[in-house]
């Protein structure tokens, strides 16, 4: 896969075409064996027409971060993304309790790099794993994603559509692994188990720098022992390995999660470089060095590998699931004006 292309293809409605057909002046060949190409037609075109549209248009992209409190949610996704993005940075209150049920909340950006405009919406679930009982606290997370799979759809059967429904499906769901050591609870099995078939789950092991790194690996490898005994698939899925290049890179993936990360917004002097990190009585944990965790890994598998790929399983897989199975329950979808569109209560 061409990773420059990740960001830039998204939000278009086609895949592009094979490249199987090279030019140059000595003439081509189509891949299915038919016809020999007498010169260069520019069919390769395609990817720069693309690139065009998406600068102009820029494209949506949805994560939701999932876990208890005092985990560095909020930390991460503003690292992840070298901005105050997240729903604290945007006039959370310092003093806001803990509330007694899963609530949902979202804040918007847009965020502009080298001319690409993406619009990033982060979706956080207070109250997550916080309270004695715990019991059915995924069911609010897995109205809201189906209620967006539900928005999209009723956009879709409209007879008067929009020419770019609003995309607000949540692409990826972070969910962040208290650092324990020991197993996973109970509660981290449930809700992926539940959630694993309507959401990308990427499961990421938060502030590991509270372990050893043999403790570490140690609590990785049992980690995804206990997700394969209970037949939880996390992103990227076996099965939508496209290839055996596909298979060979997400493998290797597949093999380094759940990520062991660190968050942090700070900036520390090392060796005469600014460098984002987290100050100890031991020296500075580099976030974006290698040795030190796994953020780097997260980030450049997030956004710079699979984004694009991320959105495509979300509306192949997860949306057309959903799709089917509403479409077949009510006997179809009949078109609705606009007047008659209902908002998803969020």
């Amino acid at each position: 896969k061409n990773k420059g292309l990740q960001v830039l293809k998204a939000n278009s409605g086609a895949h592009p075409p094979a490249h199987s057909a090279g030019h140059g002046h000595g003439g081509s060949h189509s891949s299915s064996g038919g016809s020999t190409l007498l010169g260069y037609i520019g069919i390769d075109t395609i990817i720069e027409q693309m690139r065009k549209k998406t600068m102009k248009t820029g494209f949506d992209f949805n994560i939701m971060v999932v876990g208890p409190s005092g985990l560095g949610k909020s930390t991460l996704v503003n690292t992840l993304f070298k901005s105050q993005v997240s729903r604290k940075s945007a006039g959370w209150a310092r003093d806001e309790k803990i509330p007694k049920t899963v609530e949902i909340k979202s804040v918007s950006h847009v965020i502009e790099e080298g001319g690409v405009k993406m619009k990033l919406t982060i979706v956080d679930t207070p109250g997550f794993g916080d309270q004695i009982n715990n019991d059915n606290c995924w069911e609010p997370i897995s109205k809201y994603i189906n209620e967006q799979f539900e928005k999209f759809l009723k956009e879709e059967v409209n007879i008067t559509r929009k020419k770019r429904i609003p995309d607000t499906r949540v692409h990826c769901c972070l969910y962040f692994i208290p650092p324990t050591g020991h197993c996973l609870r109970q509660l981290d099995v449930e809700f992926m188990r539940r959630l694993s078939h309507s959401v990308n789950i990427i499961p990421v092991i938060a502030k590991s720098d509270t372990m050893t790194i043999e403790e570490r690996q140690e609590f990785k490898q049992r980690v995804r022992k206990e997700l394969e005994n209970n037949g939880i698939e996390f992103y990227p899925q076996k099965e939508f390995d496209d290839d055996m290049e596909d298979k060979s890179d997400n493998d290797k993936i597949r093999e380094t999660m759940p990520f062991a990360v660190v968050g942090s917004d700070k900036e520390h002097q090392v060796n005469g470089k600014r460098v984002l990190g987290r100050k100890t009585a031991w020296g500075i944990i580099e976030v974006e060095n290698p040795n030190h965790c796994e953020f780097a890994q997260l980030r450049d598998f997030l956004i710079r590998s699979h984004l694009q790929d991320l959105k495509e399983v979300t509306h192949n897989i997860h949306y057309e699931t959903y799709r089917a199975k509403r479409l077949n329950d009510n006997g179809g979808l009949h078109p609705i004006s606009s007047n008659d569109t209902q908002e998803s209560n969020l």
